[in-house]
């Protein structure tokens, strides 16, 4: 049987596709893009939900991408076997749901939305299903929160350091690869929603802190009052909704990944690699 990989190419896609090929097992991974041919990997051209190729029978479904586009697919397709399915979400169905911003509130309702939307659609095929939500994503330098500003204050030699009470709770994309495995062969984990979070729970100021220390240069800190925090959304309102949570806690409660999984994820122990991103 063969396992049918949305997203391979995505920061969780750059860890997931070595382990599953250590496993022996026959990959499909589906792409926008032409890609460089890969051991134990066939690359097909397509997109979720309406340009995917015709498929032989699979053993599993795993998705990084949007879950409406994987449930709008399941709705039409025909699948046999009843393969697994196991697809990422974000903490932000629960974080942004009640955020004063109105654009943030409907990121959530997608999300959850999406997220019963693909229930719905596994139950037609009878598949047992398995959703995670990641808190903030790092390590292969795919990232679009911790990467950007990573390489800014690289180009600039200055690093903003704002304060700020709330904790953070940054998970590592190969954990969240190896949850994937595990939940793919954990019956108990269908049908479950599980939250995963890094190994640590630090403050704002301690996560860009550290991330500061492992970069290749040397930059100039530059503490943000809080009187200028305050200031930002009123001068620049793309920043009110992040500068809104800076005294929020971003965190995820690891209990049932552990218990159901076995999975542990690392601290938050950044490296210069991590803000590179893979050729």
């Amino acid at each position: 049987m063969t396992v049918l990989v949305f997203g391979g190419s995505s920061q969780i896609g750059h860890f997931l596709l070595p382990r599953l090929q250590a496993s022996g097992e026959p990959v499909l991974a589906l792409s926008r893009r032409p890609r460089s041919p890969q051991a134990g990997v066939s690359w097909l051209p397509g997109a979720l939900p309406n340009d995917v190729p015709a498929l032989q029978p699979l053993s599993a479904i795993i998705s990084f991408g949007p879950l409406q586009g994987l449930a709008d697919w399941l709705a039409q397709v025909s699948l046999s076997d009843a393969p697994r399915v196991v697809a990422i979400s974000s903490m932000s169905a629960e974080t942004k749901r009640d955020s004063s911003l109105p654009a943030e509130r409907e990121i959530s309702r997608q999300l959850r939305d999406g997220e019963n939307a693909l229930a719905t659609a596994c139950a037609r095929h009878g598949c047992a299903w398995t959703v995670l939500r990641p808190t903030l994503v790092y390590g292969a330098g795919l990232d679009k929160s911790l990467t950007p500003i990573a390489r800014r204050a690289m180009r600039m030699r200055l690093f903003p350091l704002p304060s700020g009470r709330g904790l953070r709770q940054p998970v590592h994309a190969d954990d969240i690869a190896q949850a994937v495995l595990a939940a793919l062969e954990c019956p108990a984990s269908a049908g479950r929603i599980l939250p995963i979070g890094g190994g640590e729970r630090l403050p704002v100021g301690e996560m860009f802190a550290r991330l500061r220390r492992s970069l290749v240069c040397t930059t100039v800190p530059l503490p943000l009052p809080a009187w200028l925090l305050w200031l930002g959304p009123h001068v620049l309102p793309p920043l009110r909704g992040p500068l809104s949570r800076l005294h929020t806690d971003l965190v995820a409660d690891n209990g049932e990944l552990q218990r159901l999984l076995g999975i542990y994820p690392r601290p938050f122990r950044p490296e210069p690699a991590m803000w590179t991103p893979p050729e």
